[in-house]
């Protein structure tokens, strides 16, 4: 035993590990390859699980690579609904055998596995079912997008806090996608558990992500109905009806299940891997939309419970090691004296059921002087109402209560399924019930202008319509604000139809193109995604130079809006120079005479003695200020 560490109070004689860093509390349970203890991680100071291989198997070579590949492949996933691995380590046995125990200190959840609350006889509502289930799958989805298989979901690995939350457990069998062509046998041990076994897995075939699904289909099958898909009265049998039989569906062990709830679990309990979900993430938003109240995506449930499936899959017989594996319990999953006691109350309801029977179909016919003709129902699925009926008339059977049900499949007025499977013989005359298309749904285009185009996106598609994003360059409201929808909010449409939402783009800078060429300043507010509007303007700057712009550069604007440049056509012309001339007309070259009136002559020059007039030179401007004429 491991010397107890300073600081610490751990009471002398209790065990403890990793170098006296966890001390073990007591005994939390056992399982087919593991003991589990509470513990107290003394350098932390807080509560874990400690998981250790049990002392039997600690000389396996497979039972040690299996118990450290569970440590690696969970300590690799973190998500809320996964129980997290904080370390691992090896201790020595102490009761001296020499042999090496590995162990896992985990996360401690406080609550009840599935397995408990179902044992407790506890009702779990549909609604409360499919939130567990969808909790589930996005823990596995997180888990096969990082390339980790569970292979063994089941009850007994899902816990369920006391507040609610959801917790996958012990991915003790869990490999890696790209080891997952190892089967349940290479180990000559069980890998999952009979109840909850994929039919690939009972046939010792290659898994995938697949397969768990299948397995949360069965865990969801037994959380709506209180029972397994498949009892049988070995595990070899059980295992068999996996491969074999197809599932009764649930809504036949609860009324209150919809037809939605048992489409979705079909299709996860489907034998072909092809015909299931495809991915952990599909089933959940199937889960969603049935709790949304919308249409699910997985087809209408055709009962074929109890029927064989040799018409649907080759002979797979199980081989006698793979029958073997299956044979062994795991854990207490396996309890022998319920089952017992379940195979007798069985036997029990038969031997009722056909005295019942027998009163009420046998003895009749001895107080009666001619039998009831018996015929054969008719098929009628997808048939008109008016067709139904007259093909029910001409079979000697009458129309019974007409259920109108909405369906995205079925045409409105035909015929989606019948209450008696058809070819089945009943008395002449009896009423065979119907369930009738009403067409697809309708729903009620919400308003969404409050939010982004994100926001809006989610809104609708959670109401099942589809969503085709259109720009709006004109809106001046914030980037990626919606700015209207067609159709219109508060307009009803049909299911799955589209809904175009117009979004803004949100404002734009505005580049500054003052001082560029007219064509340098269209080019480049053109790139910016506006719209340009040249005006020609006098100034003094160079001609074909923008000298302002409207907006004004640095400045935000609506993207696509438009943007006015003032384009210089030079400086103003002059005024032109008018000619110098003195008050008389000069008329020819010296001195000119004008005859007067009395015959005598006047000279239009100044007299010699007189001095011309005296200027003031003007000051040069520093440009013309007229221009001369030619």
């Amino acid at each position: 035993m491991t010397e107890q560490p300073p600081g610490t109070d751990r009471p002398a004689g209790q065990r403890s590990l990793g170098g006296g860093r966890y001390v073990l509390l007591g005994l939390l349970g056992r399982g087919g390859m593991a003991e589990v203890f509470r513990g107290s991680d003394t350098r932390l100071g807080r509560h874990v699980a400690i998981k250790q291989l049990r002392v039997d198997l600690a000389g396996d070579p497979t039972f040690q690579a299996r118990f450290r590949r569970e440590a690696q492949s969970a300590a690799s996933l973190d998500h809320p609904a996964i129980a997290s691995v904080y370390d691992t380590g090896d201790e020595p046995d102490p009761q001296g055998s020499g042999l090496l125990l590995p162990y896992i200190v985990m996360e401690l959840i406080d609550g009840l596995t599935l397995r408990d609350t179902l044992r407790d006889g506890r009702k779990i509502l549909p609604e409360r079912a499919l939130e567990i289930m969808a909790s589930v799958l996005d823990a596995l989805d997180f888990s096969h997008r990082a390339g980790i298989i569970h292979r063994d979901i089941k009850p007994a690995n899902v816990m369920l806090t006391p507040t609610g939350a959801v917790k996958v457990m012990d991915f003790g069998i869990a490999r890696a996608i790209a080891d997952s062509s190892a089967t349940m046998t290479q180990t000559a041990a069980v890998v999952g558990t009979a109840q909850y076994l994929s039919p690939e897995q009972a046939r010792g075939d290659q898994v995938d992500a697949r397969s768990d699904l299948y397995s949360a289909g069965c865990v969801l099958y037994e959380l709506l109905t209180g029972r397994p898909p498949f009892v049988g009265e070995s595990p070899v049998s059980v295992a068999y009806q996996h491969v074999r039989e197809e599932p009764t569906p649930p809504s036949k062990f609860n009324p209150e299940l919809s037809p939605e709830v048992d489409a979705i679990v079909m299709k996860s309990l489907r034998k072909r891997v092809e015909d299931r979900y495809q991915s952990a993430a599909e089933m959940r938003a199937d889960i969603q939309r049935a709790l949304a109240g919308v249409p699910v995506r997985a087809p209408g449930v055709v009962s074929m419970a109890g029927l064989p499936t040799e018409a649907f899959l080759p002979p797979v017989p199980l081989a006698e090691s793979q029958q073997t594996a299956i044979s062994q319990p795991v854990g207490d999953d396996y309890d022998e004296a319920p089952r017992r006691r379940n195979r007798w109350l069985a036997l029990f309801a038969v031997i009722v059921a056909a005295l019942v029977v027998a009163a009420l179909l046998i003895v009749p016919r001895f107080f009666t002087s001619a039998p009831t003709p018996q015929v054969s129902v008719p098929a009628l699925a997808n048939l008109t109402l008016a067709q139904a009926e007259s093909q029910l008339k001409q079979a000697g059977l009458k129309v019974g209560t007409v259920k109108r049900v909405h369906s995205t499949v079925v045409k409105k007025g035909h015929v989606i399924r019948q209450g008696t499977p058809p070819h089945t013989f009943v008395d002449k005359g009896s009423a065979v019930n119907l369930e009738v298309s009403a067409g697809s749904r309708t729903a009620v285009v919400p308003d969404v202008t409050r939010g982004n185009l994100a926001a809006a996106t989610a809104a609708l598609e959670q109401l099942g319509f589809t969503v085709k994003p259109i720009p709006d360059r004109h809106s001046r409201e914030r980037q990626n604000q919606v700015v209207r929808t067609v159709p219109s909010a508060g307009a009803p449409e049909t299911y799955g139809s589209q809904v175009k939402v117009y979004y803004s783009t949100g404002y734009v800078v505005v580049p500054s193109v003052v001082g560029a060429s007219q064509q340098e300043a269209t080019s480049t507010l053109k790139s910016a995604g506006f719209h340009v509007v040249p005006s020609m303007t006098q100034s003094d700057a160079a001609k074909g130079t923008v000298v302002r712009q409207d907006p004004p550069g640095n400045s935000k604007q609506p993207y696509g809006s438009y943007v006015t440049i003032f384009v210089s056509l030079g400086p103003p012309p002059l005024p032109p120079c008018g000619p110098t001339t003195s008050s008389t007309p000069q008329v020819g070259q010296g001195d000119a005479t004008t005859p007067t009136p009395t015959g005598s002559t006047t000279s239009t020059t100044p007299p010699p003695t007189t001095p011309p007039p005296t200027t003031t030179p003007p000051t040069t401007p520093s440009s013309p200020t007229c221009s001369p004429t030619a």
